[in-house]
């Protein structure tokens, strides 16, 4: 986003949003649901709705696609919350960054619990390695 106005709509629309969805919205696929960020587009007529679902991947796919059947519902519940001529088209898409970052904490914890060289290891050279099998005397 490149303006401030840009910016300001798009925090409230994430405010305004999830308040609609955790308030107004009884779809019951719509469980833990939680709207991270929102992209305007520079002429403010679209938006996209990154939201973060917990649980399964399939229930997650579920929770979208009644997001997206519900923009129309979502945007109606808007307009009275919103002092603009004409709201954005709403959106949603899937936000997987908890989840990266998830596989990013798991796998530091692993490097972490990995065995360290003592002071005075060293790594074998290829001369102390043995390849063939035979012996050299």
């Amino acid at each position: 986003m490149s303006s401030r106005r840009q910016q300001q709509v798009a925090d409230l629309l994430r405010d305004e949003v999830s308040e609609i969805i955790q308030r107004q919205m009884k779809d019951p696929r719509l469980g833990f649901v939680s709207v991270t960020r929102v992209d305007m587009s520079p002429d403010m007529r679209y938006a996209k709705l990154f939201v973060s679902v917990y649980a399964a991947e399939a229930e997650q796919l579920d929770a979208l696609q009644a997001l997206n059947r519900a923009s129309g519902f979502i945007r109606h519940e808007l307009a009275p919350r919103l002092k603009m001529r004409q709201l954005p088209e709403l959106t949603f898409r899937l936000d997987h960054s908890m989840e990266h970052a998830e596989t990013v904490q798991r796998l530091l914890r692993q490097i972490e619990l990995e065995p360290k060289p003592g002071p005075g290891a060293t790594e074998r050279s290829a001369a102390d390695s043995p390849t063939t099998g035979v012996t050299e005397e």
